[in-house]
């Protein structure tokens, strides 16, 4: 029985992903998300040419840098798939493979990550952000906007009730999608395209759903436009229409701090030495119970105690509002980094341990989830 009101999107993604036992949905509804423009600043007609040259050269420079981490990095989640690789029972690991070797990845799409030397999972966890490019719908996908101030006080609340309020049934969110693309998997009757394509989304969103900056935010993308000095590097601004800069909270969390804390080291070692330390825990983690809204709302804890709890200089909570790029929440960014946070040692050692256990956790449920389809 359905104690709470859904959307009915999200309901009828839940029941066919066998999440839920009802037989009925409630009626569609919307929500509204608002959208603050930044006018552009007039230019004096003695200035033209300077502030051309300027811009053109400003163009070269975004286009030539990455673009706001939404995602995991390639390590990260190679390592999620190298791991639960480690723990799927022979009938899973092998349906798997037969899924991603009869419909591979177009070898002509434009890859992020180069290391081809990987198997056809690991290789497979990094393809759902390879394909935004020619899907920008999918883009939605990757992430659930938890407004930090989100609470389980009060009676009758729970963790599916309050998530689901952060996931608007006109648009897509994390959480949503994950349950719609394993609905998918575990149809008898799915078109194996289709199939191979959710397999895929189902391996990168589980090591999404793990991510405490893709389940949360304070009026500023997943800490995207919260600029740090991490280790010395100054934040540089990247793009100035959208006052992106790098490094910013939400890149460190996707790159540079695990590739900090593991130099020198292979993928697989990676993955063989995290499955070696978790190897209690993954245990119990196996056990279940499948709930991606559970898991979404570990890492919005987890945001709210580490991520950001931690950080040298305390960030307040903002009022919440609708946020498009950097630029917007009164130049969110630009505010954020006059407070200089300054990511060093002490952070990076909390970090590290935590960044861990949630890579092990994501490996360990994925494999969980297939397991259950294939076992």
């Amino acid at each position: 029985m359905i104690r709470r009101q859904v959307s009915a999107a999200l309901c009828s993604a839940r029941l066919q992903a066998g999440m839920w036992r009802t037989p009925k949905c409630p009626p569609e509804g919307g929500r509204y998300n608002a959208q603050n423009g930044v006018p552009a600043p007039t230019l004096p007609a003695r200035s033209f040419l300077r502030a051309a040259l300027f811009a053109c050269i400003v163009l070269v420079a975004a286009l030539s840098s990455p673009a706001p981490a939404r995602a995991w990095g390639c390590q990260a989640h190679q390592m999620i798939a190298l791991l639960a690789e480690k723990h799927l029972t022979p009938h899973a690991l092998a349906t798997v493979q037969e899924i991603l070797s009869s419909n591979p990845i177009d070898p002509g799409m434009k890859r992020i990550c180069k290391d081809r030397s990987l198997d056809a999972m690991a290789d497979s966890s990094t393809w759902a952000d390879d394909i935004r490019a020619e899907r920008p719908e999918t883009s939605l996908w990757h992430y659930i906007n938890i407004r930090f101030g989100a609470t389980l006080r009060g009676a009758g609340k729970n963790v599916d009730e309050v998530v689901d309020q952060f996931c608007d049934p006109q648009e897509s969110c994390l959480t949503r999608a994950t349950a719609e693309q394993f609905a998918i998997l575990r149809a008898t009757e799915t078109d194996p395209r289709k199939k191979a394509d959710a397999l895929r989304f189902v391996i990168h969103f589980v090591g999404d759903l793990h991510q405490p900056l893709h389940n949360s935010t304070n009026n500023d993308q997943g800490g995207n436009c919260v600029p740090v000095n991490y280790f010395g590097v100054l934040p540089q601004l990247r793009n100035p229409r959208t006052e992106t800069y790098l490094p910013n909270l939400h890149a460190i969390w996707d790159y540079d701090i695990l590739a900090r804390a593991t130099t020198g080291k292979s993928t697989e070692q990676d993955a063989a030495d995290m499955d070696q330390s978790y190897r209690r825990k993954i245990a119990a983690w196996q056990k279940g119970p499948a709930d991606f809204d559970a898991w979404s709302w570990e890492s919005y804890q987890l945001a709210w105690k580490i991520v950001y709890g931690k950080l040298p200089v305390r960030i307040p909570v903002e009022v919440p509002q609708a946020v498009k790029s950097c630029a917007d929440n009164n130049h969110v960014s630009e505010r954020m980094l006059r407070l200089n946070e300054r990511i060093g040692e002490p952070y990076q050692k909390l970090a590290v341990p935590a960044i861990r256990e949630r890579l092990a956790q994501a490996g360990a449920r994925l494999a969980m989830l297939l397991n259950e389809l294939w076992p």
